[in-house]
């Protein structure tokens, strides 16, 4: 089922750290032909209104130039969090698939959220900070605008569309960037809830966002 019908953002809410919820005066997420625009000059989000569970999620998603406020001029960040609990706000307790130059498809676990990385090692996100699990075979990492891993890139160059997938079985999540396993965990708390996507003070374009039910 598509997630985005391509033509508004009907199936979401919109959160802003300055505005709150479904205020945009700013137009941060705009819709055109079939893609969000998230013009990333402000921190928040558009989030699904329905919880999901077991399910295989797909979405593409390209950079754009800008990088913006206390993130102008490092690597252009955003992500998509899942398995979001509780209230809205800037960032609610999720599991998130890491979208940001330099490491996409790292894990990062947000107020309170907990995974068990392939090590076996548990990681659990202090209450309003995160935790992070690095994707595998990850390089060194320098904070720029334009960042790329030496050692293992996983994202196409900049301004081309990338794929991304998660599997979410049961608490087991697995992440896939461009067609390889980036990350696995497992015993994922909380293990369901709703998904969003992120503006983190980049520019960043959103499509094709498709959810299927596991069976």
């Amino acid at each position: 089922m598509k997630l985005f019908d391509g033509k508004d953002l009907n199936g979401f809410d919109t959160f802003l750290k300055k505005d709150g919820l479904n205020s945009d005066p700013n137009h941060v997420f705009t819709v055109d032909h079939g893609v969000v625009h998230v013009s990333g000059t402000e921190m928040g989000y558009f989030i699904t209104k329905q919880e999901y569970s077991n399910y295989y999620l797909r979405a593409e998603f390209k950079w754009g130039e800008g990088t913006f406020g206390e993130r102008h001029g490092q690597a252009r960040d955003s992500g998509i969090l899942y398995n979001i609990q509780g209230e809205n706000k800037v960032w609610p307790r999720s599991v998130e698939f890491q979208i940001n130059e330099g490491c996409t498809g790292d894990f990062w676990m947000t107020d309170g959220a907990a995974l068990t990385g392939k090590d076996g090692k548990r990681v659990t996100g202090p209450e309003g900070s995160a935790m992070k699990i690095d994707r595998f075979d990850k390089g060194p990492y320098q904070n720029v605008t334009g960042y790329r891993d030496p050692v293992n890139e996983l994202e196409k160059p900049h301004g081309e569309w990338n794929v991304v997938e998660l599997v979410n079985r049961n608490g087991h999540v697995w992440q896939y960037v461009n067609g390889k396993l980036a990350n696995e965990g497992t015993d994922a708390s909380p293990a369901s809830g709703r998904i969003l996507f992120q503006a983190e003070g980049a520019e960043i374009y959103f499509r094709d966002i498709k959810l299927y039910p596991l069976k």
